[in-house]
């Protein structure tokens, strides 16, 4: 199978007033499913491909602003279509898939997002299944430079909870013992290839990291086991367990789905402690509760890094690590899939330094080594 020749690209869709998505998949009653909650977004209008070979003729006619795509399907899988699709044609790609490794593989591929498959038969949690859907495809959306505006999530009514309902606010209070340096980091769409991209610029002895990447449950365990088999990443990486220590030369990615990540002091250094509570700025894990804990716990002996993602997780948790003395940093717009969440932290003033992906673990390393230079925060 060949796709169309870069050279010669393929007509825009003729309707502007609303992005195409297509749906390949190779059930006919998933296909439809999928149209009508897709289509319930007035932005979007979906066209159908019952396979890979099927999809292919449709590119070579109109490029869509998504792709919603199946990884089981009879004539080529999902992910071999992904693979060719990224070499050729490159274009924002949302992937279905319950199996975390294909996960994990197709965002290192390129993917835009990765959501689980639902259980179709279980009506009470399609609504939630099918907000999910939606808010991917629009993340991939914004993700190919689409015109769609960035609108403020509403969500369930519970989603939009502050960390308050999770962590209460308590300012930091210096402690007369010395802290070890602690490293937090907050990332969402576009995250996974920009965390390899991270810690593979830390030394095997760099400080703690603790990592929350906005992933589906149960996909973060084989996110930590392929960062710890990638060759070029010296750190030990995990996925962290209620009370895991941080220790130096290991990086400790929350669990998705379930709970909240937080750090606490414990001695001179910190322990993760995994928290009940209903999502927080649209997300469980959130990037604003580890945040503030990171200020709470560890104050000036803190930094925060907050990368590519959509929305605002983890821009008011910054401010308060920076209020609290911390390194604070944000992952500027060139160098981001997606600008939203370090763009809404540089607006409110929350990041001190804004520097591209490839000199954020130099900045970090250079606070370490002398965390008393009084240009920090």
């Amino acid at each position: 199978m060949a796709l169309r020749d870069r050279s010669q690209p393929p007509v825009p869709p003729a309707h502007h007033s609303a992005i195409e998505v297509m749906v390949v998949d190779d059930s006919a009653v998933i296909r439809q499913r999928l149209k009508a909650i897709i289509e319930s977004d007035h932005r979007f209008r979906v066209t159908l491909a019952a396979d890979p070979y099927e999809a292919v003729g449709m590119l070579s006619r109109s490029v869509p602003g998504v792709i919603v795509l199946d990884v089981e399907m009879p004539r080529m899988d999902g992910l071999t279509f992904l693979r060719k699709l990224m070499k050729q044609h490159p274009m924002p790609v949302v992937l279905c898939t319950s199996v975390a490794e294909r996960a994990v593989t197709a965002l290192e591929m390129g993917a835009i997002e990765v959501i689980a498959k639902p259980n179709w038969l279980d009506a009470s949690r399609l609504p939630e299944w099918s907000a999910n859907l939606l808010e991917s495809i629009r993340n991939a959306a914004r993700a190919g430079k689409l015109p769609l505006r960035e609108e403020r999530a509403t969500g369930p009514a519970d989603s939009r909870h502050s960390a308050d309902v999770v962590l209460p606010y308590v300012p930091y209070t210096p402690r007369g013992t010395t802290s070890d340096p602690l490293v937090v980091v907050g990332v969402s769409t576009g995250g996974v290839q920009a965390i390899q991209a991270l810690l593979a610029g830390f030394p095997a002895n760099a400080p703690g990291l603790v990592v929350v990447q906005h992933m589906p449950a149960d996909f973060t365990g084989a996110f930590a086991e392929r960062l710890n088999n990638d060759a070029r990443i010296k750190l030990e990486v995990v996925e962290a367990r209620h009370h895991e220590p941080v220790r130096p030369g290991r990086a400790l990615i929350i669990p998705g789905g379930a709970a909240h990540g937080a750090v606490k002091r414990h001695g001179s250094g910190y322990r993760v402690e995994l928290l009940e509570g209903p999502p927080v700025c649209l997300h469980r894990p959130s990037v604003e509760v580890l945040f503030r804990s990171a200020a709470q716990a560890a104050g000036p002996a803190a930094a925060g890094v907050i990368m590519t993602g959509m929305g605002d997780d983890g821009a008011g948790g910054l401010l308060e690590m920076r209020e609290a003395g911390a390194l604070t940093i944000a992952q500027n717009e060139a160098s981001c899939i997606v600008f939203g969440m370090p763009r809404e932290a540089i607006r409110r003033g929350a990041a001190k330094y804004v520097v591209p992906l490839d000199s954020i673990a130099s900045t970090v390393l250079a606070w370490v080594a002398n965390p008393d230079a009084g240009t920090w925060h």
